[in-house]
């Protein structure tokens, strides 16, 4: 079955490649940037899907070879081979499934992402703090830009909100289930008995709404107040009423700004903020309105929703939404989170093929 589904993606890919060609599809921007992300995917599996079929063939010729070799070196030399092509089949073959689940057409849409320290006190701040380092980390290793919005520094260290973009490729498809109430289990550096301490975060993914996205804020909607910054940022922020806050009449929806020096620059970043906003809500609506139950909800990245635990005395992670526990939540602190997002893909993707 995934034999067939490859074969039918590739010839898809010569008809992609055809399209492209052709001036029609030059002159129209919106059908040629569809057609180019179509083009990339496609590729994309048809170079992993080469590359597995490449491997398992190497292995099995080196197998129907040491059965007959006779020279105890060059057998010595097959095995080695053997043993290097064989953990990466079954990588190759995970990493070939989970891009055989369909993309969806905002994978690669920019996000805001909005992190915010919950009960727990200074634990909770400090494990915003946490978790900014391992999302820039893993936006790092998928070649991703962050840009800050907005934060408010702990006294202590970390942040009680901190607010960034994302941008890149499939940046949407792997953050958008980040979405929900992150638990911590941990020992805190003050704790003298040893005790371990439960806090928690919300987490918050919203789609940047992009140039297809006409959100249109009207200026006799907004209250626009400036004031001096506060926190980090040099002595040039604490002297100028570059700080930007913007409330949304309407809605109510307050969001600011005062990470630029520029009073202008503060300004477009909230604006950028509460846009994405303006759209979440709305959505929002939308989708309750659609519900009949809980469950048409899921994944939709409701803050009140516990997803995930990291108990760092046993180095554990849990995401409690598949069930899924690895063991390696040292790693997933320093960027490794790969695994986790393309489960949760696959998963959330399953879902919606059987409703």
């Amino acid at each position: 079955m995934i034999e067939e589904k490859i074969k039918l993606m590739l010839a898809r890919l010569s008809e992609v490649e055809a399209q492209l060609g052709q001036p029609a599809v030059l002159n129209d921007q919106k059908i040629y940037r569809t057609l180019t992300q179509e083009h990339s995917y496609l590729s994309e599996v048809k170079q992993v899907s080469e590359e597995l079929n490449s491997l398992k063939k190497q292995l099995e010729e080196n197998q129907a070879l040491l059965k007959s070799e006779r020279d105890p070196d060059f057998s010595a030399l097959l095995r080695e081979d053997i043993a290097q092509i064989e953990p990466r089949i079954p990588t190759l073959q995970k990493q070939l499934e989970d891009l055989l689940v369909p993309p969806d057409p905002n994978d690669h849409r920019n996000i805001i992402l909005e992190i915010r320290a919950g009960t727990g006190g200074d634990e909770a701040a400090l494990f915003v703090g946490d978790c900014v380092r391992m999302y820039k980390l893993f936006a790092d290793v998928n070649g991703w830009r962050y840009d800050l919005l907005s934060c408010t520094h702990s006294e202590v260290g970390g942040f009680k909100e901190y607010i960034m973009s994302l941008a890149g490729h499939n940046v949407y498809r792997l953050m958008r289930y980040e979405g929900g109430t992150h638990r911590v289990q941990r020992v805190p550096d003050t704790e003298a008995q040893g005790r371990i301490h439960t806090s928690a975060i919300t987490i918050a993914v919203l789609l940047e709404p992009d140039e297809e996205t006409e959100v249109v804020v009207d200026e006799k909607d907004l209250r626009v107040d400036t004031y001096r910054s506060s926190g980090a940022g040099g002595q040039h922020v604490n002297t100028t009423d570059s700080a930007v806050r913007l409330t949304h009449l309407p809605t109510g929806i307050v969001v600011y700004c005062q990470e630029e020096r520029s009073q202008h620059k503060n300004k477009d970043k909230a604006m950028r903020w509460l846009k994405a906003e303006i759209v979440e809500r709305e959505q929002r609506k939308i989708q309750e309105a659609r519900a009949s139950d809980r469950a048409t909800q899921v994944g939709s990245g409701d803050r009140s929703e516990r997803i995930r635990t990291y108990n760092f005395p046993q180095n554990r992670i849990t995401d409690h939404r598949i069930n899924l526990t690895k063991h390696n939540l040292d790693r997933v602190m320093d960027g490794d989170l790969g695994d986790i997002a393309s489960a949760l893909v696959a998963h959330y993707r399953q879902e919606e093929f059987k409703a």
